[in-house]
């Protein structure tokens, strides 16, 4: 449940840059599906990377318009939740304006909320969407792979897939937590006591 629940969104915004700018519709500016144009062999070293680059924009607009909308869900709930709580009221009955309560008391906390929750969304907006993406636009890649590998049982390469993939989302856990000493300076990860 989980999984469709990120991956529908990128399905649709694929489905909709499809129809607006691919594939002889009402725009017709980038290509429907491939990674690379017929005469790619033949273009000059800068027109392939133009060329690879062209063929990428629709899925990666998709693809970061769905993890674009759900981190706007996840950071509009944090700022709610953090508005209606008592010291908001305090900073607003000693007299702070409403922008010194909204970016030195709500924006800290919301934002750690936002970013403890940032490293789950990315995996899951990017990843889960990745095989319905990849799928739409004729891209071979690691989605497609892993889907593929599990289905003919290709363990070595489901495995590598989930090295992969794992990989990246410890990255993004640590790039998370150097964040947080950013947003916070408060939160200090050497001085804990184990």
């Amino acid at each position: 449940m989980i999984i469709v629940a990120y991956a529908v969104p990128g399905f649709l915004f694929a489905i909709a840059l499809i129809i607006l700018f691919a594939g002889g519709s009402f725009f017709d500016i980038f290509p429907l599906r491939g990674l690379t144009s017929d005469n790619w062999s033949a273009l000059p070293w800068y027109s392939k990377i133009l060329d690879y680059f062209w063929h990428l924009t629709l899925p990666i607009i998709s693809m970061a318009l769905s993890a674009f909308a759900t981190m706007t869900l996840l950071t509009k709930n944090s700022f709610l939740d953090e508005i209606r709580k008592q010291y908001v009221m305090t900073a607003r009955a000693k007299g702070c304006t409403e922008r010194q309560v909204l970016y030195r008391h709500v924006f800290r906390n919301a934002m750690l909320i936002v970013i403890a929750g940032f490293p789950g969304a990315f995996v899951h907006a990017f990843f889960t969407g990745a095989l319905l993406i990849e799928t739409i636009f004729s891209l071979d890649g690691l989605g497609l792979l892993g889907f593929e590998s599990v289905l003919n049982r290709d363990y070595p390469v489901v495995f590598a897939t989930l090295y992969i993939f794992s990989l990246v989302g410890l990255v993004v856990n640590l790039l998370s937590d150097l964040t947080y000493t950013w947003v916070d300076p408060r939160i200090d990860f050497e001085t804990r006591e184990v």
